[in-house]
């Protein structure tokens, strides 16, 4: 049985989950988008869908290169992080298309959707337009703030794309090749065999972005952030899967696919803020954590003097 869709309901959620996150953050978008003066440079980048997966790594690697170059210092900009990682996670896909999937048409062509809204998001915050998705502004608009660790600002752009993009990206998919029966065995494989991708990828990549005491962190607690990362991949594109298929039902009508989108959009966001929060109380834990360490992880105890027969 399909539960009608509740335009009131949804419309509502769009403006609590909008509200919510305002309280979180008032934050003003810096002059010139945060990217003087290279906009033309990221305009003509972006002029161009892409028509294939190569082309997608061809934009991401000029995309990267732009990105490296503006504030706050090369390669500090935190949308770069991003990019860094979306950029490995797609070669990789690359790599799996020649490798052994069931319908490698189906893979690209959802690698292809899923960057464009990656593309189009730029483009829109490039050309000061309000039609920005929320979720994206929040990485976007704090591109030079180095208060927010290079780990915080990929997994915003994560949560922007899988949370937000994703279910659009498999919309885009099967309006090109029909959406798969819910018995599927041959697609919905294709589409967990990214989740493999994600699962080798995000471990070393978030090391990689940690600061000096977020590694000694991620050294005290061992596995367990890879596996409490593993089963975020697990649930967020499960959950992007489901969506995709309730939005499908909506396709036809223009008003309540935009409507859910946008409480989608702002679900994300308010997400994302909080995630931001929660970066600035691990970073302030930071000075702590490393003089308890100077303090204690590194200190021996004194050894007991050994005395000798003669002097018992």
């Amino acid at each position: 049985m399909t539960t009608p869709f509740d335009r009131e309901l949804v419309r509502g959620s769009a403006e609590v989950f909008r509200a919510k996150r305002l309280e979180l953050s008032t934050l003003e978008i810096p002059a010139g988008r945060g990217w003087t003066p290279l906009h033309e440079r990221i305009g003509a980048a972006l002029e161009d869908h892409p028509q294939g997966i190569g082309d997608v790594i061809t934009m991401l690697v000029t995309v990267q290169a732009i990105l490296d170059e503006l504030p706050p210092s090369p390669a500090a900009n935190r949308v770069s992080a991003f990019n860094e990682l979306y950029l490995k996670i797609t070669r990789r896909v690359d790599g799996a298309l020649v490798t052994g999937v069931n319908q490698p048409e189906f893979l690209e062509l959802l690698d292809v959707e899923f960057a464009k809204r990656y593309f189009d998001a730029l483009n829109l915050w490039n050309d000061d337009n309000e039609d920005t998705p929320d979720v994206w502004e929040v990485l976007f608009k704090r591109a030079a703030d180095t208060r927010m660790s290079r780990l915080a600002a990929a997994m915003l752009g994560v949560n922007a794309h899988i949370n937000h993009d994703l279910a659009l990206a498999l919309i885009g998919t099967w309006n090109e090749l029909g959406a798969p029966e819910p018995e599927d065995e041959v697609i919905h494989p294709d589409y967990l065999l990214v989740n493999e991708i994600f699962y080798q990828e995000i471990p070393p990549l978030r090391r990689g972005f940690s600061t000096a005491w977020q590694r000694d962190l991620d050294e005290f607690v061992g596995p367990l952030d890879d596996w409490s990362q593993r089963m975020l991949v697990t649930v967020t594109r499960a959950r992007a899967w489901d969506q995709a298929r309730r939005l499908w039902l909506l396709r036809h009508d223009t008003d309540d696919f935009e409507q859910a989108r946008r409480t989608m959009d702002r679900a994300a966001s308010l997400l994302a803020e909080w995630a931001i929060v929660g970066d600035r109380l691990v970073s302030d834990a930071g000075g702590g954590w490393r003089f308890l360490r100077k303090l204690f992880g590194r200190r021996r105890p004194p050894t007991r003097p050994v005395r000798s027969l003669s002097s018992r």
